[in-house]
């Protein structure tokens, strides 16, 4: 099989594989982030129709100019907004769209525009407008998203113990390899003979998908179903830790009562060592709400809840690898002292000691 061959069997792969995707996701059949999914299975549908010039030439025979019919033109240039879309409903399941989001359309508006003046004769001025609009729209999106994302890793440290399973991190991974490819491939089409490329490309474009199918579909839930309690969390997720401190929810008495009652669960009953301990589970072990609680930990002890639940495991972790005749293995200390893998482990306890728990132990 030589290259030309190969890189049509990836093709192929990859149209095959987005739609097979895609159609997993709008289905969800394990019923979780039900609107994210929903949002990222059209994205991954409207991004599969970039490969169908290359799959129609495949099934026909001959040259089959699919991008340059008007309305797969217009839809395609949405891609980049659904998959921002996916990426706000990830990070917030209860947002819902207002009037004054509007401001999405305004982009797509102007391409339409462009579109039209094009097929009215118009060519010249707006063929190239029409691709500065699509630059702008993926850059500004892909940035917008990043962002996002970023703050979204941190706002889940504010009531979550363990985060790895909700921190997005694969959609972060997603959006930096499109963007280094994306350059590569512009670099190198300026430059030289952009189909010595495809095979390249492509290549790295199904691995990218092969990684996307398997991190989209073993995504958990990131809040709670029910539905007040995602509220609380969400509500306290979007609160900027210094304007929470200076807002003084309760009074300084009603702090130190509270922190010194948690310092005392803490300590006696030891709460942190369940992995699956999050800021309701305290809460109500203190008979306190979210909001209260959250506003001791940032204030009391200039902490977010992971960095406070995660030093008393790193402390617990500590004495047993310092036992001597421990039949602990480092993955079972870390299950022993809260942590639900071995990577959330070493990663926490090398960032709070400096050392890893084998260069601790030794």
């Amino acid at each position: 099989m030589n290259t030309s061959e190969l890189n049509s069997f990836i093709v192929i792969l990859i149209y095959g594989s987005l739609v097979l995707l895609s159609l997993l996701k709008l289905a969800n059949p394990l019923k979780v982030n039900r609107k994210a999914n929903f949002w990222f299975g059209i994205f991954l549908f409207l991004w599969s129709t970039f490969w169908l010039d290359e799959v129609l030439f495949l099934v026909t025979g001959s040259a089959v100019d699919f991008h340059s019919l008007f309305w797969v033109r217009c839809i395609q240039f949405f891609t980049p907004i659904v998959f921002y879309f996916s990426v706000l409903f990830y990070t917030n399941p209860s947002f819902t769209f207002k009037i004054t989001d509007v401001k999405f359309l305004l982009l797509p508006a102007a391409f339409l525009l462009c579109l039209i003046l094009i097929r009215l004769g118009y060519k010249a001025p707006f063929e190239s407008l029409s691709i500065i609009l699509i630059l702008i729209q993926a850059l500004f999106y892909t940035a917008l998203s990043y962002v996002t994302i970023r703050k979204h890793q941190k706002k889940i440290q504010q009531f979550s113990s363990n985060t790895e399973g909700i921190n997005l991190n694969w959609l972060e991974f997603i959006i930096l390899v499109m963007l280094i490819v994306n350059i590569i491939y512009i670099i190198y089409n300026r430059f030289y003979d952009p189909k010595s490329l495809n095979f390249f490309i492509n290549s790295v474009f199904l691995l990218v998908i092969y990684c996307v199918g398997y991190y989209s579909l073993k995504q958990e839930e990131i809040y709670p179903l029910e539905e007040k309690q995602r509220e609380e969390l969400i509500s306290i997720s979007e609160d900027n830790g210094a304007e929470e401190v200076k807002r003084k929810l309760i009074s300084d008495e009603e702090l130190l009562k509270i922190k010194l009652s948690l310092e005392k669960i803490m300590e006696i009953q030891k709460p942190y060592l369940d992995s699956e301990l999050n800021l309701i589970k305290l809460a109500e072990m203190l008979s306190v709400s979210t909001h209260h609680l959250s506003y001791v930990i940032n204030t009391g002890f200039e902490k977010n809840f992971f960095q406070y639940v995660n030093e008393f495991r790193v402390e617990y972790a500590k004495k047993l690898l310092k036992e001597p005749n421990s039949k602990l293995s480092i993955l079972g200390i870390a299950y022993e002292s809260g942590f639900n893998s071995k990577t959330s482990f070493n990663t926490t306890f090398k960032k709070m000691t400096g050392q890893t728990p084998s260069e601790f132990k030794k």
